[in-house]
């Protein structure tokens, strides 16, 4: 089946899942100062740290849904069989309620080489029928260049041949699913990233959402850091984020950010900015396919205690997030 033989974007057939937690799993316990966060190798197939375990162990029941973000266990060929022992011990720690999603990193739609997407759908697929995801969600980037992954993917050409092969690229993902597809808004921190063309990349995103016929996830944090390379920060942050296909949005994204010296990063920290939890803010009754609010990565202690300086902001988003989620649906 494809995404279109049974949800056509701009059609709200799901309930509202409320507030989602998603978290990067690399394997060997974690990297760049996330030491604890991730999976370990165990005999019996690996499992999650006592770290992540201990934080849904203490947080778990705020969150109508859980995500994991892929990182390959090897350089070898993907196989589900090599994932699904430590994957069980992930979702095994959240309620037995929560929805189910995953975020994979390896369909590199915004490449303009030629990629074979085949192995990494039919991987994705059948995990996706052993847990029951909602959703596989990518940002729409260039994650791999012959072969070989980058550090921080990159927004795919900001052109029309850049367009058109980018929008193909999606529509070709969405078939090769089982589930639906979610393309994410690209990232666009300064330092972290870089990106080539002139075309507005909202106007860029809704172009390529409506021809692949695809919906989307808004990371709040890459549209507040494209708003800050066009110099649009203050009062005019909000500046053409209507052009964002926000009918076909049925997922925010949210994760630590901080600006220094002047400039937007996407640091994944745990911290959310003021300026992120008002954009929500905007964006929540504009969306009326929204099915739920991701926190992505948060930072917590060995204990699963979420860090001091996160600590307020995310209240914040829990109270926002939950008023929406009880409130009526579009």
């Amino acid at each position: 089946m494809t995404q279109t033989s049974t949800e056509r974007p701009g059609q709200n057939q799901s309930q509202r899942l409320g507030l989602g937690v998603l978290i990067d799993m690399p394997w060997g316990g974690g990297h760049l100062g996330r030491r604890g966060v991730g999976f370990e190798e165990t005999p019996g197939g690996g499992d999650i740290t006592p770290r992540v375990r201990a934080f849904l162990g203490r947080y778990g029941a705020d969150f109508g849904y859980g995500a994991l973000a892929f990182q390959p266990r090897s350089r070898a060929v993907a196989r589900a069989a090599d994932y699904v022992r430590a994957y069980d011990g992930f979702f095994e720690a959240l309620p037995a309620s929560a929805g189910r999603a995953f975020h994979q990193t390896e369909l590199n739609m915004g490449t303009p080489e030629r990629y074979d997407r085949a192995p990494v759908a039919e991987f994705t697929n059948e995990l996706a029928a052993r847990y029951g995801f909602l959703w596989v969600v990518e940002d729409l980037g260039i994650w791999s260049i012959r072969g070989y992954p980058l550090p921080y993917p990159l927004p795919p050409p900001l052109t029309e041949p850049g367009l058109e092969i980018a929008t193909r690229n999606a529509a070709q993902a969405a078939r090769l699913l089982d589930i639906p597809l979610h393309v994410e808004f690209p990232g666009f921190t300064e330092g972290g990233s870089f990106f080539v063309g002139r075309l507005d990349a909202f106007e860029y995103f809704a172009r390529l959402a409506d021809d692949a016929d695809v919906w989307v996830t808004i990371d709040v944090g890459h549209v507040l850091s494209y708003q800050w390379l066009r110099g649009r920060t203050g009062p005019d942050m909000l500046d053409g984020v209507d052009r964002l296909p926000l009918a076909r949005c049925r997922e925010l994204h949210l994760s630590g950010c901080q600006i220094v010296n002047g400039k937007f990063r996407d640091l994944h920290h745990g911290v959310l900015l003021d300026e992120q939890i008002e954009l929500t803010e905007y964006l929540l009754p504009l969306c009326p396919n929204l099915l739920g609010v991701s926190y992505e990565d948060p930072m917590y202690r060995e204990d699963g205690r979420l860090v001091d300086k996160s600590v307020a902001n995310y209240a914040r988003l829990r109270t926002l997030v939950g008023a929406w989620h009880r409130g009526p649906a579009a």
